[in-house]
């Protein structure tokens, strides 16, 4: 099999998600490991950790240098956080699939709280997004919701020492770093509705790369795909960037597509959601129709231009 180069950020949750598809990929073929390199890219993303990433140009930082790599063929496939793949690709690059989803919930970091409830009167909380944000102002309108970035690892310390007194993190992402028993608490979805595509790994590819296509077959999860297909159909109808809180969660129980959406103000004080279910090979078609929905009934102005 001819060797294929796999690219990726250069973060510890990157690598994670890079080396878990590299075993699932060796393992598959029977090959050694060695069989797939790991090309680490810096993007735009990584660099700018002094604000929100909305006022920096949204979601695609995570993905342009990746992206032109890719078009330049000096790789062949590329991992991301689902999340951070914006609605509309370049054209040449195609969504290949994804793994199996992982836990989507988001999970409390806290020396002062097991809950957000619980959490001190006009305490500080620190997050990059503004989906948090808003779903925390929504609970809590007393906390000091402030932007936190960096990696992993400096979050949860700065929430850890008290330096602030809480934050979220994907707990999919702690998970896949082995600091699973770092989370203080888990909220729980129909209470704090996950970011679509969080939870998940997708991996892009050039649609006419027939080789890479193929070596990725066996690994791909289709419950998975059909779950984005809807969430992202969803988000590409309210043109979702970092500027508007959204958040989206899509799941198959016993053969049909459960979906739930919402679009929160940014200071947390309304929130307008919707739910659909149907079949799982009409995702697309019911995600984006509930993204319809929820635009006849949204204020003007809650979708930031």
């Amino acid at each position: 099999m001819k060797p294929i180069r796999i690219g990726t950020r250069g973060s510890p949750l990157a690598l994670a998600q890079t080396h878990e598809t590299r075993g699932r990929l060796a393992r598959a073929h029977a090959l050694s490991e060695d069989a797939f390199e790991i090309v680490v890219i810096k993007t735009s993303g990584d660099l700018i950790q002094d604000r929100a990433l909305a006022e920096a140009g949204g979601k695609g930082l995570f993905t342009k240098e990746i992206d032109a790599a890719m078009l330049r063929a000096e790789i062949d496939i590329a991992i991301h956080s689902s999340k951070d793949l914006p609605t509309l690709l370049p054209d040449g690059i195609c969504i290949a699939g994804f793994l199996p989803r992982e836990d989507v919930r988001d999970a409390l970091i806290s020396a002062k709280s097991t809950s957000i409830a619980g959490l001190p009167r006009g305490g500080s909380l620190g997050t990059a997004s503004l989906r948090r944000q808003a779903q925390v102002k929504r609970l809590r309108p007393d906390l000091q919701v402030g932007l936190l970035r960096g990696n992993v690892e400096t979050r949860l310390t700065k929430a850890e020492r008290g330096e602030i007194d809480a934050t979220l993190l994907a707990y999919a992402g702690l998970k896949r770093l082995g600091l699973a028993h770092r989370a203080t608490a888990l909220l729980e979805i129909d209470e704090f509705l996950p970011a679509v595509g969080q939870g998940a790994i997708g991996i892009t590819a050039r649609p006419d790369d027939e080789h890479a296509l193929a070596a990725l077959a066996p690994i791909l999860h289709a419950a998975t795909g059909e779950a984005l297909a809807c969430e992202r159909a969803f988000l590409a109808v309210l043109d979702g960037s970092c500027k508007t809180p959204i958040a989206g969660h899509a799941r198959i129980e016993n053969g049909v597509l459960q979906f739930r959406g919402a679009v929160y103000r940014v200071d947390g004080s309304e929130a307008f959601e919707v739910a659909s279910s149907g079949r799982p090979d009409e995702a697309a078609r019911l995600g984006a129709q509930a993204g319809e929905d929820l635009l006849t009934r949204l204020p003007k102005g809650v979708l930031a231009a």
